[in-house]
């Protein structure tokens, strides 16, 4: 990364669970995701716990981008046909992160094999902010918050912010 394409921005950080059957409290997934923000020193602003359906979903993003300007899902995003989180986001994608799904299922390949390639995860651009849709399990989302979001967020929204252009 090079220094002088990273400008200062604020970052605040959304987590919206997808499940149809977690409770807040059994939500280990976005529990994961926002202990690895908060210790990495981001502000959590934001967190909702949403059935499958992608009303709902949406319904979740448009509330996180009203706090928050990275904002992590986590669920949903399998080969079920209930699974809907990427259906449910990707209209409000104005610039894909192609790499972000390409990095994750390598990562994912070294850790679970062929599996890997089940993985539907996604990032974007919506509005100057950063959404990323990570799969549901504890391993996922803390492969995906720490190796991938955590180190490149600030540099993700230090070129998207329309105020930093």
């Amino acid at each position: 990364m090079h220094p002088e394409h990273v400008h200062p921005v604020a970052i605040t950080a959304a987590v919206i669970t997808v499940s149809s059957s977690r409770t807040p409290e059994t939500d280990e997934s976005g529990q994961a995701i926002r202990n690895l923000l908060t210790e990495a020193g981001l502000e959590v602003t934001y967190y909702a716990l949403v059935p499958d359906r992608i009303e709902h979903i949406r319904t979740a993003l448009v509330l996180a981008m009203d706090h928050a300007n990275c904002i992590i899902l986590t669920g949903g995003t399998g080969l079920t046909p209930d699974d809907c989180t990427i259906e449910a986001i990707r209209p409000f994608i104005e610039k894909e992160i192609e790499g972000f799904g390409e990095i994750f299922r390598l990562k994912s390949f070294q850790e679970i094999g062929t599996s890997a390639i089940l993985s539907r995860a996604l990032a974007g651009i919506s509005h100057g902010k950063a959404i990323f849709s990570l799969p549901g399990s504890v391993a996922a989302v803390t492969l995906g918050t720490r190796e991938l979001i955590l180190p490149e967020i600030r540099h993700i929204l230090s070129h998207a912010a329309p105020d930093q252009r």
